[in-house]
């Protein structure tokens, strides 16, 4: 075919472009694919100890003992899909079981509600018993109170030996990392003292090593200055050579108006990150602190506040793609029990009724909450109580294994006509015919392989069920998957 434009005359517009996508590329990289955790939670730094991630999947399944002692139990208190049919007696439950034990398959064909109830919950006592704690923060913040100078020193260099006495034993989550105070004018010499001091303690107890995935996050962030100042501090520590150089990695939160639009009347938070330097691996949305800083009362302090949405979506429109992590607020209304028996004593039926409908209320907002986060594309958030976290599964687990049949046919399907229509396009050079129709929605469906994957909640025999391979997951993208299978053919 003939053509006007030639190599040369655009050798010079192409190399602006080359050189304007390559910036691009590196601002933007992309959703990561590598292991995000599922939540944070949080405990005083005052409290930690080496084993507290254990600790907390004891008192987590302990919740599931008392309150929800089989599947059946905890898809009505959360309203499990499908809950509504399902057994109201321990003992009821307990034949449903004995049914998928002698015959699983004819048992989940007789009632399919019943499976996916007794799967979501298998997998939520599994997790709490293998790993109960994705990520923890040791707190030296809200969750750490007001105390002295000496003995916020103390607790920092005790917490320091715990993480050290941790990484040698083996029991950390596989995400860890502190919050010191933020770096306001009454607070900023008090949160890097706390640091320095666990960071010194926990270099010379460790040999110079860091915890798997740790961070330093610095709450109510205000201003670039403040992510500078963090960065100039991690530099300092290293050139020190507590650390090797480039290792101490930081995240933020956003809990300020001014996090969200400055006094530019713009959004900072790619500026906070370019402040980083590359060190920043995360922001996460602090939901009371931001919905208190836009005049909400406390009564109305929620995580599903539009003033939260407002801020999640100016979060994921900036911070979207740049390879951030992004991480959603907490359920303030805890499980917790209403009674407590007396010494020497028992509680009341009545008692015990109301305890378990009040933890049954609060472990169903938790649900919906965790849910809501999901569908609008939050998939990690902060938890406050180890009762919470037979919930943050079972809601992950549930997310994924609801669409899972569906999203399985509606991918593969996509990429068989895909790849036939490319074929024949590429055969015969006269149609085949939209080839990409369906890609954004495609993409969709892949986005959904990526994070179920990424939790843990699709495994790799559910993957390979929709005809990709775990190679082709990596590639994040619908057509470059379609390209690379062009090529092989």
């Amino acid at each position: 075919m003939k053509t006007t434009l030639t190599p040369t005359s655009l050798a010079s517009t192409l190399s602006q472009l080359a050189t304007s996508n390559s910036a691009y590329a590196k601002v933007y990289p992309g959703e990561p694919i590598d292991r995000q955790p599922v939540h944070t939670i949080y405990g005083g730094g005052h409290l930690f100890k080496k084993d507290t991630a254990r600790r907390l999947g004891d008192v987590a399944l302990a919740s599931l003992r008392d309150y929800a002692p089989d599947f059946a139990t905890f898809a009505r208190a959360i309203a499990l899909r499908g809950h509504e049919s399902l057994p109201e007696t321990s003992a009821a439950a307990a034949a449903i079981d004995a049914e998928f034990q002698r015959d699983p398959v004819a048992a989940a064909n007789a009632n399919p509600h019943a499976a996916f109830a007794r799967t979501v919950y298998n997998r939520v006592v599994d997790k709490l018993t293998r790993e109960p704690a994705e990520d923890f923060r040791i707190d030296f913040e809200d969750g750490y109170g007001v105390r002295t100078d000496a003995d916020e020193d103390a607790h920092a260099h005790q917490a320091a030996l715990e993480t050290a006495a941790g990484m040698k034993d083996g029991t950390l989550p596989p995400f860890i990392g502190i919050r010191i105070k933020n770096f306001g004018p009454d607070t900023h010499a008090r949160g890097i003292r706390t640091l320095d001091i666990f960071l010194t303690g926990l270099s010379e107890a460790s040999g110079k090593k860091l915890p798997a995935n740790f961070v330093v996050m610095l709450p109510k962030l205000v201003s670039a200055q403040q992510v500078a100042t963090m960065v100039e501090v991690l530099e300092g520590f290293e050139a020190a050579g507590l650390f090797p150089k480039g290792s101490l990695k930081m995240e933020f939160m956003v809990e300020t108006t001014q996090s969200v639009i400055d006094v530019r009347g713009v959004c900072p938070l790619p500026d906070f990150v370019r402040a980083a330097k590359g060190r920043c691996v995360a922001a996460a949305l602090g939901v009371y602190d931001y919905t208190a800083s836009v005049g909400v009362t406390a009564q109305e302090q929620k995580i599903d506040h539009r003033a939260c949405d407002f801020a999640r979506h100016v979060m994921q429109v900036s911070l979207g793609a740049s390879g951030l992590y992004l991480s959603d607020g907490a359920t303030n209304i805890m499980p917790s029990a209403l009674h407590v028996a007396p010494e020497g004593g028992q509680l009341t039926p009545q008692q015990i009724t109301e305890n378990r409908n009040a933890v049954h209320s609060a472990w169903k907002l938790n649900f919906t909450h965790v849910r809501r986060s999901l569908a609008h594309g939050w998939y990690q958030g902060w938890d406050l109580n180890p009762a919470q976290l037979p919930i943050r599964y079972a809601a992950v687990y549930s997310y994924f294994l609801e669409y899972l049949p569906d999203a399985t046919a509606r991918l593969r399907n996509f990429v068989e006509k895909a790849a036939r229509a490319t074929l024949v396009r590429g055969a015969g050079g006269s149609g085949g015919g939209g080839v990409f129709d369906d890609a954004a929605t495609a993409q969709g469906l892949l986005t959904f392989f990526i994070q179920g994957v990424r939790r843990g909640a699709i495994s790799r025999a559910e993957l390979a069920a929709t005809g990709l391979t775990q190679d082709e997951i990596r590639m994040r993208s619908f057509i470059e998957i379609l390209k690379q299978r062009q090529s092989v053919k």
